[in-house]
C-alpha cells in the first residue's frame, strides 16, 4: 500500500468516526496511534508518547488555564453586568446605540476570556433581554450577539490561537498581537453596519426615549463609568505589562487571573459558589483542550512522517497548476464547509497537519495565516444551515426567537466578516504590523 493511500485512509477513517458522533480527541488520537502501530510496529508507540512529552514541556500552555479562569470568574461574578449598564447609558441616545454598545461589550469580554462561548453566554443572558425589552428588532439583536461573540477567538488572549501556535510551532505572543488589530477592524465593521442599518431603518434599533434620557443624570453616567473601568484595568494591566516587556506571556496570564480575582473580591462577589463553578469549568475546558492538542500532535507526527504534505503540494501545484493564492482560497473555502459540521477546535486539529506545512511551503507567513484561519472559523461556524454557533444561540435564546430568525439575523454579519477577511488577505500588514513592531522584526 502506498503512503498516499495510507494518508487518505487515515483521514477518511477519522472523518467517519467524527460523523458517527465520537469525541474529537478520541477519534483523532486513536487513528494517529493505531496507524503508527500498524506502520512501524512497537516502535510506533514512541510517537504518541513523544507527543505527550512535547505537550507537557510546552511552557506557553500554562497560559491556557489562567485565561480560562480569568474569563469565567469575570462571568460568574457578574462584573460584565456593570460594563453593559455603562454602555447602555452612554450609547443609548444613538440609533442602534445599545447594539453598538453590545459589540463594545463583546470586545472587552473577548479580551478577558479568549472563548466565544463565554461571550455568547454573557450576551444572551445580559444584552439580549435588555435589547428586546427596548423594542430592538429580534432579528437584528440576535445577529449582533452572535457576531460579537465570535470575536472571542480573534481578540487576544485567544485560546484558539494558543492551540494554533502549538500545532504550527509559532510564538503565541506574536499570534495574539497579530489578532488584535484585525479583531478591532472586524468589530469596527460590525458597528458601522449596525449604525448605517439602524439610521436607514430606525425601527430596528430605536434610541432611548426623551423620558429615559431625562432620568439619566451625569452623576449616574460617571458612577457607571467608574464601574465599567474595572474590566478595562484588568485587560490593560495584563496586556500592557506584556507589550512593555515587564512580564512574559505566562506571567501576564497570571497577572490577569489575579487582578480578575481581586476585582471580584473588591466588588464583594467572590463567593464560595463563584469559586467552585469557576474552578470546575476551568478544569473541564483546560482538560478538553489538552486532550485535543495531544491527539492533534500524534496524528500530525504520523501524517508528516508519511510525506502527506508533499503529496498534497504536488497535487495542487504541479498536477492542477494552481497558484499559491488559489490554493490558499481553496483552503479557506474548505474551512467554511467543515464549519457546517465541526467547531473551530476540531477543524484546526483535523486539517492543521495538512494545511500549515503547505502554507509555509507556498511562501506565506504562518503568523498571518493564523489570523486568516481564525477569521474563517468565525465565518464557518456562523454560516447557515449547520453552523455550530447558530444552534448554540438557539439553545440560549428565548422562545420567541425561532431558528429561521437566527438564520436571517446572521446572514448580513457573515457578509461583513467575508469583507473583513478579504481586507486582511489583501493587506497582510494589518495583522503583521503590531507583532513586527513589538518584536523588532
Amino acid at each position: 500500500m502506498s503512503y498516499e493511500l495510507i494518508g487518505i485512509l487515515m483521514f477518511s477513517t477519522m472523518m467517519l468516526m467524527l460523523l458517527t458522533g465520537q469525541r474529537v480527541f478520541g477519534a483523532i488520537g486513536f487513528v494517529g496511534a493505531f496507524a503508527a502501530l500498524l506502520l512501524w510496529g512497537e516502535g510506533g508507540s514512541v510517537m504518541p508518547f513523544s507527543a505527550t512529552i512535547k505537550l507537557m514541556k510546552w511552557y506557553p500552555l500554562l497560559t491556557l488555564p489562567m485565561f480560562i479562569f480569568m474569563g469565567y470568574i469575570m462571568s460568574e461574578s457578574r462584573i460584565a453586568d456593570d460594563l453593559y449598564e455603562m454602555f447602555h447609558v452612554w450609547m443609548g441616545p444613538v440609533k442602534g446605540g445599545l447594539a453598538i454598545g453590545t459589540i463594545f461589550l463583546m470586545v472587552v469580554i473577548s479580551a478577558m476570556n479568549g472563548l466565544s462561548v463565554a461571550g455568547m453566554a454573557i450576551g444572551a443572558t445580559i444584552a439580549l433581554p435588555e435589547l428586546l425589552r427596548r423594542n430592538y428588532d429580534k432579528v437584528m439583536v440576535t445577529g449582533v450577539i452572535q457576531a460579537g461573540s465570535s470575536l472571542g477567538i480573534l481578540v487576544p488572549p485567544s485560546v484558539v490561537l494558543v492551540l494554533y501556535g502549538m500545532i504550527a510551532r509559532q510564538p503565541v505572543g506574536q499570534l495574539w498581537l497579530a489578532g488584535a488589530i484585525p479583531g478591532l477592524v472586524m468589530a469596527g465593521l460590525f458597528m458601522l453596519y449596525i449604525y448605517v442599518r439602524c439610521n436607514l431603518q430606525p425601527n430596528l434599533g430605536p434610541s432611548l426615549s426623551k423620558q429615559e434620557l431625562a432620568e439619566v443624570t451625569w452623576g449616574k453616567k460617571l458612577r457607571l463609568l467608574r464601574a465599567g473601568i474595572i474590566p478595562l484595568v484588568i485587560f490593560f494591566s495584563m496586556t500592557g505589562m506584556f507589550v512593555m516587556g515587564v512580564t512574559s506571556l505566562v506571567e501576564s496570564s497570571a497577572v490577569g487571573a489575579t487582578t480578575a480575582t481581586l476585582a471580584a473580591l473588591f466588588k464583594g462577589r467572590l463567593t464560595k459558589k463563584v469559586m467552585e463553578v469557576t474552578m470546575r469549568k476551568t478544569l473541564e475546558v483546560t482538560c478538553m483542550f489538552m486532550w485535543i492538542i495531544l491527539a492533534a500532535l500524534c496524528f500530525g507526527a504520523v501524517f508528516d512522517g508519511l510525506g502527506a504534505v508533499k503529496t498534497i503540494e504536488y497535487f495542487f501545484v504541479d498536477r492542477m497548476h494552481l497558484s499559491p493564492w488559489e490554493v490558499l482560497i481553496m483552503m479557506q473555502i474548505s474551512y467554511i464547509l467543515m464549519g457546517m459540521f465541526l467547531d473551530d477546535t476540531a477543524m484546526l486539529v483535523i486539517v492543521a497537519p495538512l494545511y500549515v506545512p503547505l502554507v509555509g511551503t507556498l511562501g506565506f507567513d504562518l503568523i498571518w495565516y493564523g489570523v486568516l484561519y481564525t477569521i474563517t472559523c468565525q465565518i464557518a461556524y456562523m454560516t447557515p444551515p449547520f453552523g455550530y454557533n447558530l444552534f448554540l444561540m438557539r439553545a440560549m435564546a428565548p422562545p420567541e426567537i425561532s431558528l429561521a430568525d437566527i438564520y436571517r439575523s446572521i446572514t448580513p454579519f457573515v457578509i461583513v466578516m467575508i469583507l473583513g477577511l478579504a481586507i486582511i488577505m489583501v493587506y497582510p500588514e494589518i495583522a503583521l504590523w503590531l507583532p513586527n513592531t513589538v518584536y523588532g522584526k
